[in-house]
């Protein structure tokens, strides 16, 4: 994955409600992001499933920042 993948993900996840990551489920979780993955141009398997498995070893952490940013307001 590139370094433009990567800062396209977590601005998504710093910008989705935090309420939001916090209530869907480990799957659910992972293909609403998918879905709202901002890019130029369509992704191939390969990306689709590279950035899958990215998201899904960093649910605890997305979930922990989420808790911050409710915690926070």
């Amino acid at each position: 994955m590139n370094p433009s993948m990567l800062r396209q993900l977590w601005s998504l996840i710093e910008t989705t409600q935090a309420t939001l990551l916090l209530n869907l489920d480990d799957t659910s979780l992972v293909q609403c992001l998918l879905r709202q993955f901002p890019t130029q141009r369509p992704l191939n398997p390969e990306e689709t499933t590279l950035l899958q498995s990215y998201i899904h070893s960093r649910l605890t952490l997305i979930r922990d920042l989420a808790h911050n940013r409710v915690a926070a307001s």
